[in-house]
Formats: structure tokens, sequence, C-alpha cells
């Protein structure tokens, strides 16, 4: 889960609005320029910046929930960079621009002159629980410290700047809710390969920074590769795999409304486009070349993806901030976490399936108790046992996240009353027949509905049925209990010797 990072105890705003100039509601009235950057006041900001980070003694701060531009104005006097100067300021291009990426004061200064000059990419520069540096509107700058700072602060007013103290940052990250946060770890990317057994291919959306994304279509030859090449802390989404027939994904476009359409060329390469009403007629020109393609809704009531999951650091901890897809499969992944086997949990019978397995409601989730575990007695069908709409308690037999499977037991709750018989052997008793087979009759051996039977076996019935004809369901028969087998779940009877007792007894 994401960590909690806290909030330091020193926060400055640090400015070039002198506060005596604002007015009842905080407002900003003085004579200064609130959108541009005023290129000599950027460099008291950066040279303060960096009095800060030696105060902390700060050498090296992380990009934290990268920012990368829609198309956007800029309002700086200075002119934007080309390819917002990230390719000059990371080693490997524009794509060590990540969560969690480590950059040096130096580099984290020029991020944030590009941030001053509206540059279009944003990001929180931080360490964790020690320093923080936050670029916001209105040239407004908030620089967060472990420490008080106090040459720090001096040097800031010397620059001409204003440093106030406030209690935090407003560009702290906040969480929108608490969802569960899923890793793509091994059991993520061993939970898709299970789901690929029934359809080969899946699409798979990546997200690398805000407002960026890459595609990729997923194969069982290509999977690894895929994860091996994913930027570290991205978002993950998994889709349906795209159709190959072009024709009837432009057919499914809706009459009005936002929607992306991802397609793959010829040459395997993956491409994506937003496009609404208005520009569908254009869609079709642009797909001409394609070999397969989808529509996705961009509303997130409906947009709503097999599986998502955020890359962890490689101790296992997810510390990327993304807020997860709410899928269905998420919160079953959250319920299974939950879980643990031995557990008793309680739930509502919602279902028996023709093939007689059990279905529970636990919270959500339907659990699953198997024809087996329903009952340590004999019983016709599950209905004998339970009904549907049933309040039940049960035993977690096993938890399986691949598959989304729990397992339950409603006779582990119960004590098996086969071994309370083990005292019978040798003695006789009358049953009823309740089944015949080629190889013999079974027995009831309990005066109850769902008594215990035994086997008479063929060879043990004697010379009075040398024809199963002879007898029926219901009928009386007398049996010596022969052997118990509680593990196995068998009796053994015998009418032959249960005869021959009889015959021996004194006075027979």
């Amino acid at each position: 889960m994401v960590e909690d990072e806290g909030v330091l105890p020193y926060v400055y705003r640090v400015t070039k609005y002198d506060p005596a100039d604002r007015d009842e509601h905080g407002h900003y009235t003085g004579a200064e320029d609130t959108v541009s950057d005023h290129g000599q006041v950027e460099g008291a900001y950066l040279q303060a910046i960096e009095a800060f980070a030696s105060d902390t003694g700060v050498e090296h701060l992380a990009v934290r929930e990268p920012h990368l531009p829609v198309p956007f104005v800029s309002f700086g006097l200075e002119p934007p960079m080309d390819d917002f100067e990230l390719g000059g300021l990371f080693p490997t291009g524009p794509d060590g621009f990540h969560d969690g990426a480590e950059v040096s004061v130096a580099t984290a200064m020029d991020l944030v002159r590009v941030m001053l000059r509206d540059g279009g990419i944003w990001c929180r520069l931080e360490v964790e629980g020690i320093f923080t540096v936050h670029v916001g509107w209105d040239q407004y700058m908030y620089i967060g410290s472990s420490r008080p700072c106090e040459a720090a602060v001096a040097r800031t007013r010397a620059l001409g700047l204003f440093p106030e103290r406030i209690d935090a940052s407003p560009y702290d990250f906040e969480a929108e809710n608490e969802g569960p946060q899923r890793p793509a770890d091994d059991e993520f990317w061993e939970h898709l390969r299970w789901s690929m057994q029934w359809n080969n291919s899946r699409a798979l959306d990546e997200q690398y920074a805000h407002n960026a994304a890459r595609w990729h279509r997923l194969t069982p030859d290509n999977i690894d590769t895929v994860r091996a090449g994913l930027a570290p802390r991205a978002r993950l989404a998994i889709w349906p795999d795209l159709s190959t027939d072009i024709d009837a994904v432009l057919a499914r476009l809706p009459a009005e409304g936002h929607i992306e359409c991802v397609w793959q060329d010829r040459d395997g390469r993956m491409h994506s486009a937003s496009a609404d009403e208005d520009e569908f007629p254009d869609l079709g020109a642009r797909l001409s070349g394609a070999s397969a393609a989808m529509i996705l809704s961009m509303y997130a009531d409906v947009r709503v993806p097999l599986l998502a999951a955020v890359l962890p650091d490689g101790d296992g901890v997810v510390r990327a901030r993304w807020e997860i897809d709410p899928t269905p499969s998420t919160r079953k992944w959250a319920l299974l976490k939950t879980l643990h086997q031995g557990e008793i949990v309680t739930g509502r019978v919602t279902r028996i399936a023709d093939f007689w397995v059990t279905f529970v409601d636990i919270g959500g989730f339907e659990a699953m108790i198997n024809v087996p575990e329903l009952s340590w007695r004999p019983f016709n069908h599950p209905s004998d046992v339970v009904a549907v709409g049933q309040e039940i308690s049960a035993e977690i037999l096993d938890v399986d996240p691949i598959r989304e499977r729990v397992s339950l037991s409603l006779k582990a709750l119960h004590e098996d009353p086969m071994p309370l018989l083990l005292g019978q052997i040798g003695q006789t008793a009358v049953g009823r027949v309740t089944k015949l087979v080629p190889f013999g009759v079974f027995v009831r051996i309990e005066e109850k509905e769902n008594g215990f039977e035994g086997l008479v076996h063929n060879t043990e019935l004697g010379d009075g049925y040398p024809d199963l004809q002879q007898l029926a369901v219901g009928d009386a028969l007398p049996v010596k209990i022969l052997d118990i087998d509680p593990t196995r779940r068998r009796i053994t009877l015998s009418h032959r010797q249960a005869i021959t007792a009889d015959q021996n007894e004194p006075g027979a």
C-alpha cells in the first residue's frame, strides 16, 4: 500500500509578492505581474531552493507524480523549452521523467525553472520526511523541511523574496479515496497469464505520467518483454484484445460523446487518439491501415478495465500515488487479501449449480463449497443440506488469488459422527436397503434419514439372496458390521455373517 509520508514541521511559502499587498481574503493586490516569471526573479527562486536544500543537507530529490502537458498556452515572458528540456535533464531522455526518479539538486532546479515558465510539465520534488519543493500558480513556491533553516530564510529575504511560515503546502498530496492499491507484482502477472488462457491476447494501457500513456498488445510470447520495458511505478490497465474487424469497430461508435480509439498498424505499432462525434468521420481514414482496433469510452463510469494495478518498487512496496480504477477484479483482490485458510466466515447461500457446487456470498464475493465439504453424512442433493437464501458459517479451506477462488467447508465446523460408530464393529443390526448396485447393496445402519450406509458385497449376501432381484429399496436386512473406516468413509457389512451369528446364539 501507499506509504504515509506525513507533514513536514517547517513549511515556507516563498514568493515575490509582499505580504503587505494582500487584501482581507489573502489575494495579491500589488503591482507585480502575476502571470510572468520576470527572469531575474526566477534566478532568486532557484537560489532560495539551493539555500534550503543546503540547510537541510539534501543532495538529491525524487520526482513525484510527474505531469506531462496536454496542449497548453505559455504565459511566461521566457519561451517554453523544446521537448520541455526533459531530454537534456535525464540520461535516458524524457522517459526518465517518472515517479520516483532521483535527481540532483541542480537538476531539480532545472525542473523548477521549466515549471516556473509554464513549460507544461509539473511534478512534486521531495525527499520523504525531509524536504519538499512544490511550484504553484502565480509564482508561489512552497519549500518544506524537517529543519527550521534559519540561514536559508535569511538568504531568501536577501534575494528580495518573501518567505512566510505556513502550516502546510497546498500542493501536499491528498488521496482522493482510500480504494485498494493493487501492486503489479508476480501474483498480478500470473493472474493475467491465467486469464489469457481463454483469450490469447490483451491490450495494456501503461500510464507512466499524468496525461501520458503507451499502449501494448500482450501475447503469451511477449508478455515478459513488455513487462521488463515498463516505466517504473507506471499505472497499468488491462483491456480485452483489439478486434481485427475494423468495420465492426467503427460501427460501435456512439451517436455522441468522447471516446478513445486504440489501434495497431500493420507494422505492429500501437497508436491511440481521442475524438468526439465531430471527429468520428475522420477515424475511418485513420484506421484504414490498421490491423486491429478498439473503441473505449472516456467516461469513468463505463470505462472499466479488466484489471488495474501499479508497478511496485523493487522491494514490493507500491509508492506511486495513483488512484486505481475500481474494477471488479481489484475489489475481489482486496477482499481475498483479508481472507486466510482456517478462518470462519459467515455468508448467504446464493445458488446451487447444476454440477452441485454450492455458492455462498461472503461479503460481495462468491465462495464455493464442493460436494464432499457439505456434510459428514450422506445426502442425495446439496439442497438436502442447505437452501438458497440460508445464512451459514463455514471454514475457509483455500484462497486462490490467481483464479479468484475461495473454497469453504461447512462440515469442518462439525464433529465427524462416523468415529462414534467404531464401538459397533462386530455387532449386528437390522438396516434398510437404500441402493442396489451390480456388486452388492447399500444398507443404512442408523435409524435416521441421513444415517450412515454400508456396503454388503455380493459375496456377503449369503445363500438366501443368490439374485439381487430378490431385494428392493426399503427392505429390512440383518447385517453385521465388519469394519468402519472414517478416513475413506467406508462401512463394510455382511448379511451372511449376521445370519450365521443369529444361528450360533444360544437357544437358536
